[in-house]
């Protein structure tokens, strides 16, 4: 047994007699580590803050927190355990589960003789631990470490266990983990088929196609429409808090909120995202922000490493397992690590709104039970950098400044966006996190949510992104987003019936206006691009089949379609600061054909690669020059 472990079995008291039962702050300031005054602004700030006092000391830069790590352990007797120098029993975590160690922020650190001493972060807290494990008839005593050892144990520890886990948190029938949503030889044989009708019946099968196209269309837009309405006439439906509003209630305290940022082979964006996080205004000691990455990225490892991280930000390094690598596969592993009340997801390039976090958490406070998601708006720092970067900007305006926030407002589904995403922990988990097989992991949970009886609230802060405006680029995202609108439909339509009844008729409807209406138009793009031969003299294939009528009132609606487009597009950006888009909405139609190539890149996926994650690069532009031309 080694020197330092026979000191942990000293009975001798830690804390010297007269000063038993101290206070943490008093000790401090009589060892001189912080002063009476930082004691009691210390003090003042945890009235409000749902943080312990020695975070809150160190989250202000007043004391260390190996400072504090000695003081607690000094103040309940215990020894401190350096899980570094010592590591961990492997056989002694067998005693629970690992979200039991998870949970506490604990873990067994070595046996002597019938007892066990276990490793934690929080003494305080450790009567819990006791009485669970004393049902298994083991004694336990108490020894102190940091949350980061203890982190970095229970990761080693438990890592194959985790990274499983992580690819199955979403119960089997709302993932698409199981089975192929279409193989490849059902795709060839429907692509056969689809050849071999078109060739022998071409007029009526393009006049089905042509149908079809309309229809999918005439769905979206109405969809479109309503959320159009919706907004003219409640245009104040985004929440957000005023700044005379007052504390959500008597003795409200603001919880810890964590948030989740995957990095995947991010060279460029580490120094500028520690820049823009460090505007945040919430409470540092409550503030949890963890940087996800991946065991095998090394390109990333390193940038993080070459970084300076502040205090509140931590790293977490998801293991491989099995070869897959996605954003929600992360994001289900670095969940159980996660230390807040609050969950949110921001994304690398993501330069989000100072005080974001203070209105996230006043509208939860505020919000009913059943609102168990916020999601923030999304705009950009760069619609000046191409033709195409000032369409992109005006698409997002439209959908989250008017559509999303009048589907929400109508009771919908809302399909999130990948960012600035606010869940309450508690029912995140409860719905399993992400799917880890989704590319869209964002729109699958917002239809999980949904038919879970928990709805989505739009809110008022904004976050700004880096256009993709590059096109090649532009499609590879396109069509993730895509093939993963594919994959959340196909899941939760296995049984049409089953989501009829969790969601309701009106709900039900707008899945299928959704996802068909988005899909639809530009899978079946190039039918309605046809009738440009008209124009040009030359007679279509559908005019033997369909009668004029039904093919003018057909244009007719498509040429209603596109003013709609239109007109939703140049009210999203007639606000100050982008009323330089309005005339760029002329643009539009000449901006969504490249969605064509996406489209069946993405069906194509869909049938040989469905779980593909084609990364996004970021870091492309100056954010700050963008800023200042925008």
């Amino acid at each position: 047994m080694s020197d330092q472990i026979l000191r942990l079995t000293s009975a001798a008291p830690a804390w010297p007699e007269q000063q038993q039962h101290m206070p943490l702050g008093r000790y401090l300031v009589r060892s001189g580590i912080i002063t009476q005054d930082q004691l009691v602004h210390a003090l003042q700030m945890q009235l409000q803050l749902n943080a312990p006092i020695g975070e809150i000391l160190v989250a202000e830069g007043w004391a260390k927190p190996e400072e504090i790590l000695t003081a607690l352990a000094l103040q309940n007797g215990v020894q401190l355990a350096d899980l570094e120098k010592q590591l961990p029993e492997p056989d002694l975590c067998d005693l629970k589960p690992s979200d039991f160690w998870l949970s506490h922020n604990a873990i067994p650190w070595v046996r002597l003789g019938p007892m066990v001493l276990i490793a934690t972060s929080r003494p305080d807290k450790f009567d819990t631990i006791r009485a669970e494990l004393s049902e298994n008839g083991v004694l336990v005593i108490p020894a102190l470490a940091s949350e980061g050892q203890i982190d970095a144990a229970l990761a080693r520890q438990f890592a194959p266990t985790l990274a499983k886990a992580a690819e199955t948190r979403v119960e089997p029938h709302y993932s698409c983990r199981n089975r192929r949503i279409i193989t490849r030889m059902s795709a060839v044989l429907c692509a056969l088929a689809i050849i071999a009708i078109t060739a022998l019946a071409p007029g009526w099968s393009l006049a089905l196609m042509f149908l079809l196209a309309i229809g999918t269309l005439s769905l979206f837009a109405a969809l479109k429409f309503v959320a159009f309405i919706t907004h003219l006439l409640n245009q104040s439906h985004l929440t957000a808090p005023r700044p005379s509003d007052p504390p959500p209630s008597i003795g409200f305290k603001y919880p810890k909120v964590s948030v989740l940022v995957p990095l995947y082979k991010e060279r460029e964006i580490a120094s500028a995202l520690i820049r823009r996080l460090s505007c945040l205004t919430y409470p540092k000691a409550l503030l949890d922000v963890i940087l996800v990455l991946e065991e095998e990225d090394e390109v990333t490892r390193q940038t993080v490493a070459e970084t300076d991280l502040p205090g509140w930000i931590r790293v977490i390094q998801v293991p491989a397992h099995e070869g897959l690598t996605t954003k929600p596969r992360a994001m289900n592993y670095a969940l159980d690590f996660c230390r807040g009340d609050i969950i949110g997801v921001w994304d690398a390039e993501d330069a989000p709104m100072a005080d974001q976090i203070e209105h996230v958490v006043s509208r939860f406070a505020r919000a009913p039970d059943d609102v168990v998601c916020l999601q923030g708006i999304l705009d950009y720092y760069n619609p000046r950098s191409s033709w195409r970067a000032r369409c992109f900007t005006i698409e997002y305006s439209s959908w989250f400044r008017i559509i999303l926030p009048g589907i929400a407002r109508l009771g919908l589904v809302v399909p999130l966006g990948g960012t600035t995403l606010f869940f309450k922990r508690r029912e995140l988990e409860e719905l399993g996190g992400w799917d880890a097989h989704n590319v869209t992991e964002d729109a699958d949970l917002g239809v999980r949510l949904c038919r879970a009886g928990y709805r989505t609230e739009l809110i008022d802060t904004v976050t700004y992104e880096e256009a993709n405006f590059r096109a090649w680029p532009w499609v590879k995202q396109r069509s993730r987003w895509l093939k993963g609108f594919m994959v959340t439909y196909l899941v939760h339509m296995r049984s049409p019936k089953q989501l009829w009844r969790d969601l309701g008729p009106a709900r039900f409807l707008g899945v299928q206006a959704f996802f068909l209406g988005t899909l639809g138009q530009f899978l079946l793009a190039p039918i309605l691009w046809s009738f440009w031969l008209v124009l040009l003299g030359w007679s279509h294939p559908v005019d033997t089949v369909l009668p004029a009528t039904v093919i003018d009132a057909c244009i007719v609606l498509f040429v209603i379609t596109e003013c709609l487009a239109l007109t939703v597009g140049m009210a999203s950006v007639s606000r100050r600061g982008r009323r330089f888009l309005m005339p760029w909405t002329l643009m539009m139609p000449l901006y969504f054909p490249l969605g064509v190539l996406a489209a069946y890149k993405a069906l194509y996926e869909l049938a040989v690669a469905p779980f593909f994650w084609d990364k996004t690069q970021h870091g492309q532009v100056d954010e700050d020059l963008a800023t200042t031309q925008a």
